[in-house]
């Protein structure tokens, strides 16, 4: 163990004492918080709306411009879809084959889009249902984002580049000829980025939570181990690109190349409803994604982990099979 405790040590102060970085990692995240909820405390301009079934002729109001429709095939639950509607990620929900429509009593565009619907052709002959659900803010919907860009750029950033700085400074080819042996490093290099990662997302929660009170209808302690677990699965990645890559410029590069897609598409600052399904096939494959949406399920539903079964289980079988590449792919030099 004193191996590991030297290792462990040594890269903890290091980044301590790096008052940027420390002071970053921690100043950033909550100015994004609370810079965001201010600016998009409004409600949105654009109505969207849910349609199940193959639509309505007769219906005038399903050519509104101002109207953005989403189409739900007939395998879509409809109780998945009036979630949405009760969540307000949608302004209402239409059945064209009932001629029945939903509309959300708490969502003031809800009354706008009624409005629209009842006042054009066909829309008379509509039955109206009514949802209830408390409102969501922007700011509720951010801070897993907010917190899971941290985790992404800190584990990244702080186990891919600094392994590779190290390599090309020679650090690693004087710590080959030491007694300290290669998973020892390893190990010590993610549980330091572990601990940093863990305590860094739990003050950026608490600190702001203070101020704006997220919506918390599940478990804290639900939500701790779906951190760990994301963590785990960002470190896991970031030592892949810290196994083999000899220059910080070329380490740079693919880090940012990985990060870009994850930060725009794995609905870190918006939600994903209603774009192309290519788009939302690739962010299934990001890890971060998953961390997003576990997150969001404990907080804004109430979810327990029985229920987040598939986002587990990809998260699980990612970090597993991240660590297994970079152990296969590590070099000293």
């Amino acid at each position: 163990m004193k191996p590991f405790i030297a290792m462990f040590k040594a890269r903890t102060m290091e980044y301590v004492r790096d008052r940027g970085s420390f002071y970053w990692s921690l100043l950033f995240p909550l100015v994004l918080v609370f810079g965001f909820a201010f600016a998009f405390n409004g409600s949105s301009s654009l109505f969207k709306v849910g349609v199940l079934g193959a639509g309505d002729p007769s219906l005038a109001f399903l050519k509104t411009e101002q109207v953005q429709f989403l189409t739900y095939t007939a395998e879509t639950k409809a109780d998945s879809v009036l979630d949405k509607l009760r969540h307000h990620s949608l302004d209402a929900v239409i059945d064209t084959a009932t001629k029945t429509y939903w509309v959300n009593k708490e969502s003031k565009n809800s009354s706008v889009v009624r409005l629209l619907l009842t006042r054009q052709e066909g829309g008379e002959s509509y039955t109206e249902q009514q949802v209830t659900g408390q409102p969501i803010r922007y700011v509720d919907q951010l801070v897993p984002g907010v917190i899971g860009m941290n985790m992404m750029f800190g584990c990244l950033f702080g186990i891919g580049f600094v392994i590779v700085r190290y390599r090309k400074n020679g650090v690693l080819k004087r710590l080959k000829a030491t007694p300290v042996s290669a998973l020892e490093f390893v190990l010590a290099q993610g549980v330091s980025r572990f601990v940093i990662v863990i305590l860094t997302s739990i003050f950026v929660y608490e600190g702001t939570n203070l101020f704006l009170h997220f919506m918390m209808k599940g478990s804290y302690l639900d939500l701790l181990l779906v951190m760990v677990l994301g963590t785990l699965s960002m470190i896991a990645l970031g030592l892949v690109f810290a196994s083999r890559f000899k220059n910080e410029e070329l380490a740079n590069g693919v880090i940012n190349l990985v990060t870009s897609p994850m930060l725009l598409l794995s609905g870190i600052f918006f939600s994903l409803e209603g774009s192309p399904v290519a788009l939302q096939w690739v962010s299934q494959a990001l890890p971060i994604t998953h961390f997003l949406q576990a997150a969001r399920a404990i907080m804004l539903e109430g979810a327990g982990l029985a229920q987040l079964g598939p986002d587990l289980a990809f998260l699980t079988l990612f970090t597993a099979a991240c660590f297994g590449l970079a152990a296969w792919l590590f070099q000293w030099e």
